[in-house]
């Protein structure tokens, strides 16, 4: 629980009474590697903080072509925002690529808090100001940049993920093929190989 506390602290402090308050609604919960925390079609209650493992946001086309979305890491926030927001069904899924230990909790009585705790609203803003920028420069990144500095930012924000899941969801979050992904790892390998020592 103190990692939770240390995530909503960092993003924006929590009175200690608010904490304890918060950390009642919480409880253990586990995903098996395959397992979906929100799927689409359903309308989401939960949020979750990611302890430990790897989930993917995803979404199907009509074809039932997957393409992920997103990446979650450990001490992250998950769930359907939109749809726990809205109470409307979930347009995309999260499923766990790895084991996972999770916190969850209702997101209502969240919510159901926010009249009296002005520093937990301030948190809840703060989480969805981070998450429309995070949208939006995630839009701009498929749009401007080619795939192979998408592939490098993709690097540096989950350093260790390549070791952790396949190549093909790797791919499909960086907007193209697998073919594709092992060319331009091939062409960075050989550029790392001939620099200069």
């Amino acid at each position: 629980m103190k990692e939770l506390q240390h995530h909503f602290n960092s993003i924006s402090p929590l009175e200690e009474r608010t904490w304890k308050i918060v950390a009642n609604f919480f409880t253990e919960y586990s995903l098996k590697k395959g397992e979906y925390f929100i799927k689409e079609g359903e309308v989401s209650k939960k949020c979750g903080f990611l302890k430990q493992g790897v989930i993917r946001a995803f979404y199907r086309n009509k074809e039932g072509v997957e393409y992920n979305k997103h990446f979650f890491t450990t001490n992250n926030l998950v769930g359907g925002y939109s749809s726990m927001v809205t109470e409307q069904p979930n347009k995309i899924n999260q499923q766990a690529l790895t084991d996972c230990q999770l916190l969850i909790c209702d997101y209502k009585k969240i919510t159901d808090l926010l009249d009296k705790h002005q520093d937990l609203e301030r948190l809840l803003r703060k989480i969805a100001e981070h998450y429309f920028v995070d949208k939006e420069k995630r839009e701009v990144e498929i749009v401007l940049l080619e795939a192979k500095k998408r592939y490098a930012i993709f690097q540096k924000e989950y350093p260790q993920l390549e070791q952790l899941i396949p190549q093909y969801h790797i791919a499909s979050y960086l907007g193209i093929s697998p073919t594709q992904l092992s060319r331009i790892r091939k062409q960075n390998s050989k550029e790392s190989f001939s620099l200069p020592m």
